[in-house]
This record gives C-alpha cells, structure tokens and sequence, in this order.
C-alpha cells in the first residue's frame, strides 16, 4: 500500500484526506439520521395521550424536545396551538427549516468530495503525463523506467481518485434521500397534530354554540309561553 501511494506522488496525499473525512462523514451520518433517533414511531399517539390525559406539563414538553428532532417540531406546534391553526403551522414550518438543516449537515462536504477527489485524479494523470513527455524529450524513449514511473504515477492517482469519489457520491445521494423520507414522515406527524388539536377544538365550539342556540330558543319558548299566559 505504502509503495503505491508514494508511487502515485504528492497528490495520493490530498486523496487519503478526502477519503478520511468521506469515511467519517457516512459514519456519523448512519448513526445520526436513524429513524428511531430522528422520528419515534409512537410519538405523536403518546402526545395524544398526554394532552387528553392533562398531564402536558412544561417537564414533559422539555423531555419531548431534548428526546428527538420530531418532538422538537411537536412541541414548536404545541406552543402555539392557542394562536390560530396559521400561526401554529408557521411556528412548526420555522423550527422544522433549523431541524432539516441540522439533519443535512456534513452531506455537502461529502458531495464536494464526490466531485473533487476525480479532479485530483486527474490532475495527477496530467502531471503524471507531463513527467512522461519531459523525459521522452531529455532522454528519448529509451529509458523505460523513467516513462513507466510517469505512467504509473498517473494511473494511480486517477484510480485512487476514483476510489474516493464513487462510493463518495454514492453514499451521498443515499443521504440525501434518507433526509426526504424523514423530512416526510416528520410533516405528516405534524399535520397531524395540527388537525387533531383544532379540530377538537372546533368541535368544542361547535358544541357550545350549540347549546346556546338551544337554550337561547328554549328561554324564547319560555318567554313567548309567559306572554300567551
């Protein structure tokens, strides 16, 4: 291994640091974006609960938003919940732009090694090219050791560069996808909850407009049967 990176010549050291920071990058981006970690699948129903229960305290909305991105955005709705169904909706969309921002971290150095690490390839084929014709000029083609380092020197570093930035872009656009789905899965709980607090609260007031109406007719009826008396 050794020999071909000193092979390759300066270049293969750019190459290593980017396929370093690559490998860390996937790493921690595996561990970061799982689906439990980001959106609990019981979530909403034990914040359903929570709020049927009365026992939404300020304790359990603080658990909720240090115990994942989702609950972040639950709680940024709950908050709201008494301003309208709009300003609850923009209180979500607000903390859920911070929650996907902090989810697409590191993925734009990774896709900026996908596209990098080829051109330094590349360069190192050019430069590997030059070394062959400058000898081939000096001293003909008659030393073979001199144009098969030039030569080797330029297949390597395209191949090292290439090693990188494939499985580079690939994970890359994985990531980027996984961020989508759970970007999805996230505003669907969302949309949830808005419709599940204002619709119980407009059912409340549909309720109670009703029972005014009746007694307001009843006391009517009351009145109209006092005057006929």
């Amino acid at each position: 291994m050794f020999e071909l990176v000193r092979a390759g010549g300066w270049l293969m050291l750019p190459i290593i640091v980017c396929s370093i920071i690559a490998a860390a990058i996937c790493i921690e981006r595996f561990w970061t974006l799982r689906s439990n970690q980001i959106a609990p699948k019981n979530l909403f129903a034990t914040v359903v609960s929570l709020i049927r229960s009365n026992q939404l305290d300020n304790k359990r909305l603080r658990e909720l938003r240090m115990g994942s991105p989702l609950g972040q955005i639950l709680v940024a709705g709950l908050n709201n919940s008494r301003r309208g169904r709009e300003i609850m909706k923009e209180a979500i969309e607000e903390v859920a732009g911070q929650v996907v921002h902090e989810m697409e971290r590191y993925l734009n150095p990774l896709g900026t090694i996908a596209a990098t690490t080829p051109l330094l390839g590349l360069l190192g084929t050019v430069i590997g090219m030059i070394k062959v014709f400058a000898s081939i000029k000096l001293e003909g083609t008659g030393n073979t050791a001199v144009l098969a380092g030039g030569i080797s020197e330029a297949l390597i570093t395209t191949a090292a560069g290439l090693t990188v930035a494939i499985p580079s872009l690939f994970f890359y656009r994985f990531f980027q996808r996984r961020v989508d789905d759970l970007v999805v899965g996230m505003e669907q709980e969302a949309i949830k909850l808005v419709e599940a607090l204002h619709s119980d609260r407009g059912d409340r007031q549909e309720g109670r407009e009703s029972r005014e109406s009746k007694e307001s007719k009843e006391s009517g009826k009351n009145a109209f049967s006092g005057v006929v008396s």
